[in-house]
């Protein structure tokens, strides 16, 4: 798929491979539910959006303090809602002067108004991918990236079309190219925890990650051609210069507000480094360039988007969401790792030893496992928009109306955690999604910039890549538990995701 908007964020690449709701048939269809509603209740009282911005200036540095260093994300939220009684209200968000023009939002915070912020026949999205600041169109080519586009705008749709083809046109390779690469990794990992006891998880998912996107999507491996295995470590201090203002590096407060929250970092710093992931992507995407052309998309503006879905989306994602899957995971205990073992080489013996998109319909305990992560902890926590119109947004407890112009914001874990919609919200519950019961839960999985009820297209924002990223998290799942019998790590704190130490790995004995 993190911090706001992380980049990490949608992933924007979609998998023509189907990826069905938690069931052990390979015949039905997925479930789709109708487009996200707003419907009042008339038992709900009318009320004033409670909160305030404070001094203007001092207002925004001190919620930024207090997001940041004083509280944290989670606590700042969690008193806000304590205090006004109320999981909608007006706040600041980072990363404020003198960065953000404007730090004022609404936030949502609940299971019901957060679903509003998918609407965008209520909601612009035009330009807040990151939130209430955008990074330097310099970073990117000089364009304004797909991800940053309304799908009001005439290029959205063409754009989002040639990811779309894309992603069918690599269809065949995913999971051969994933096998390929992630057996790489984990002989890595054997090797390392061998020699020294211990393998940091990060490292070698990053260089697995990136080539297989690229070998996947591109039919080139990067460490053939003159990128080399520099890929990962560019990608990381490109995205860093843009999502700078809201990451936290662990430096003292002031350091860190000096440096990087004060004034945006240039993008003359990581030119050179843009340039070599764009001349590999430039020579590896000519097929999607000749696609681009017939529909009026330039060479160079489309690889632009390739390298950024290819490598702040997808890659991004991926960096965050394969630690926090470990982590959730290993503290579930040796008994998920058991039933995970017998269930997926059970079903791959039973389909030819060979896995398969038919082999994976037959895993609902694993397929669920993954939503459970994707619920708990989703990769792209935060969601913008901007009201297109007067909207009176509803919540479990009352209806509060919003008027033109204002800038809605969601934190999408405490509507994914949400106590009236999920039992034990905070825990997580491996077959949490399994079965009817678990499948109609399904819609309250929002971490693709919709319900995962629902899919993709040019008209919408959710993200491209929806079935390409369960479907690879899914196979992320699999080829650990095809291997191993169980694992244990360590895991400590990282501005992106969890930094996972790999301490033991058990081979499979079954």
């Amino acid at each position: 798929m993190a911090s706001v908007s992380l980049p990490f964020t949608s992933v924007h690449l979609q998998c023509q491979a189907i990826v069905r709701p938690v069931r052990a048939s390979v015949s039905g269809k997925p479930s789709v539910s109708e487009p996200p509603v707003t419907t009042l209740s008339e038992k709900l009282p009318l009320k004033k959006i409670p909160g305030n911005y404070g001094i203007p200036f001092v207002g925004p540095i001190k919620d930024r303090l207090d997001y940041f260093y004083n509280q944290g994300r989670h606590e700042f939220f969690k008193s806000k809602i304590q205090k006004y009684q109320s999981t909608v209200f007006r706040t600041n968000m980072p990363p404020g002067p003198f960065i953000s023009p404007d730090p004022k939002v609404i936030a949502l915070l609940d299971g019901k108004s957060f679903p509003v912020l998918f609407d965008v026949s209520k909601i612009e999205k035009k330009d807040l991918f990151t939130g209430t600041y955008m990074p330097s169109i310099d970073f990117t080519g000089g364009y304004r990236i797909l991800s940053y586009l309304d799908p009001s705008e005439p290029k959205h749709a063409k754009l989002k079309q040639l990811i779309f083809f894309l992603l069918k046109s690599s269809a065949k390779r995913v999971i051969p190219e994933f096998e390929a690469c992630y057996t790489e990794l984990y002989d890595t990992l054997d090797k390392e925890l061998a020699e020294k006891g211990k393998s940091s998880f990060q490292t070698v998912n990053d260089q697995a990650g990136f080539n297989f996107l690229c070998r996947a999507f591109f039919g080139s491996n990067p460490p053939d051609t003159k990128l080399g295995d520099d890929g990962p470590s560019l990608i990381s201090k490109w995205v860093f210069f843009q999502l700078g203002p809201v990451l936290s590096l662990g430096l003292p407060k002031y350091v860190e507000e000096l440096v990087i929250r004060t004034f945006p970092l240039p993008p003359f710093l990581v030119k050179k480094d843009y340039q070599r992931l764009y001349d590999f992507f430039y020579h590896s995407s000519g097929f999607v360039q000749d696609e681009a052309e017939k529909l009026g998309i330039s060479r160079e503006e489309v690889c632009h988007n390739l390298l950024f879905a290819t490598c702040f989306n997808t890659f991004g994602g991926m960096k965050i969401f394969f630690p926090n899957m470990l982590k959730w995971i290993s503290r579930a205990g040796v008994k998920l790792h058991t039933d995970l073992a017998q269930e997926i080489r059970s079903a791959i013996r039973s389909n030819g030893g060979k896995l398969t998109m038919a082999a994976m319909e037959q895993m609902p305990l694993m397929k669920s496992v993954v939503y459970e992560g994707l619920r708990i902890e989703p990769p792209v926590p935060s969601q913008y928009g901007r009201a297109k119109k007067d909207l009176l947004i509803e919540s479990h407890d009352a209806v509060y109306q919003v008027k033109a112009g204002e800038m809605l914001y969601g934190y999408q874990p405490f509507a994914t955690k949400d106590p009236k919609i999920f039992e034990n919200p905070e825990e997580f519950v491996p077959d949490r999604f399994m079965g009817d019961d678990g499948e109609r839960l399904l819609k309250h999985v929002l971490w693709s910039n919709g319900p995962e009820t629902e899919d993709p297209t040019t008209a919408n924002k959710q993200c491209a890549g929806k079935d390409f990223v369960v479907l690879v998290s899914r196979l992320f799942v699999v080829e650990l538990f095809r291997r191993y019998d169980s694992f244990e790590i360590e895991v400590g704190k990282s501005p992106l995701g969890a930094a996972v130490t790999v301490t033991s790995l058990k081979r499979a004995s079954f």
